[in-house]
C-alpha cells in the first residue's frame, strides 16, 4: 500500500485560489437571479393591481364590461322658432279655474253670442303668418282639414303627452310620420271660427287625454 504523501503549503496554496476563483463569482451570480427575480415579480404584482394600468400583453379581459348610459329627456319648446320669442304675444289664455279674473277673462272665446273656455293658447307673431314647428319629437297622430277652424295637426309623444297645433294653413306632414323636435309642421295662419285672432296658432297640449296649461311647460 503507497503512502500517500502529505502536501506542500504550496500545494495547499494553489488548491485554495482555485476555489476561490469559482466560489465568488457563483455566489454573485446566484444573488444577482434572486435580485432580478425580485424585480420581475414586483413589476408583474403592480401590472395586475394597478388601477388603470395597461395590459401589455394584451389579454382579453374574461368579464363583460356595461357601460350604462341614460339619454337626454326632450323638454317641451316653444311651437314657432324661439328667435321671434320678442314678438310674440298670447292674444287668447288657457282657461284655468285657478287663474285671476282677468287671466280666465281672456281665455274665454265668444262664437255665436257664446263663450267657450279656450282648451290652449292663441300665439300671434305680430299678426303675421309663421312658421309653426313640434314642440316635441313624436308621431303624427292626425292631420284634420278644416276651412272654418283651419287646419289640425295633432302630435303624440311620450309620456302621454299630446301637442295640438290649429288655425294652420300649408301642412307639410301627414298622419303617420315621425317628426323631430323643431321640424317645421306648417303656416300660421287666420280662420273664421276665430276671427276677431287674425292670424294666429291655437296650441294646446294634453296630458292623458285631458288639456292642460301650456304656461306650466313654457315660459310664455
Amino acid at each position: 500500500m503507497r503512502e500517500e504523501k502529505p502536501k506542500s503549503p504550496s500545494q495547499e496554496k494553489k488548491v485554495s485560489a482555485k476555489t476561490k476563483s469559482w466560489f465568488w463569482p457563483v455566489v454573485y451570480s446566484g444573488i444577482a437571479v434572486v435580485f432580478v427575480a425580485m424585480i420581475w415579480g414586483y413589476n408583474a404584482f403592480m401590472k395586475v393591481d394597478s388601477p388603470g394600468s395597461t395590459d401589455v400583453a394584451q389579454t382579453t379581459p374574461t368579464d363583460d364590461v356595461v357601460v350604462e348610459t341614460n339619454a337626454a329627456k326632450e323638454m317641451l319648446k316653444y311651437p314657432f322658432d324661439e328667435a321671434l320669442l320678442d314678438k310674440v304675444a298670447i292674444l287668447q289664455e288657457y282657461y284655468d279655474t285657478e287663474a285671476e279674473a282677468d287671466m280666465r277673462e281672456s281665455a274665454l272665446l265668444v262664437f255665436n253670442q257664446s263663450y267657450m273656455t279656450n282648451t290652449g293658447v292663441s300665439i300671434s307673431v305680430e299678426g303675421q303668418p309663421f312658421e309653426v314647428v313640434a314642440a316635441l319629437s313624436g308621431t303624427v297622430e292626425d292631420v284634420i282639414a278644416d276651412v272654418f277652424k283651419g287646419d289640425e295637426i295633432i302630435v303624440s309623444h311620450a309620456d302621454g303627452l299630446k301637442t295640438i297645433y290649429r288655425s294652420v294653413s300649408g301642412v307639410v306632414v301627414k298622419k303617420g310620420d315621425t317628426v323631430d323636435q323643431g321640424q317645421a309642421l306648417a303656416t300660421a295662419t287666420q280662420n273664421e271660427w276665430n276671427p276677431a285672432a287674425g292670424v294666429h296658432l291655437h296650441f294646446e297640449v294634453q296630458k292623458d287625454g285631458v288639456a292642460v296649461n301650456p304656461r306650466s311647460y313654457l315660459a310664455f
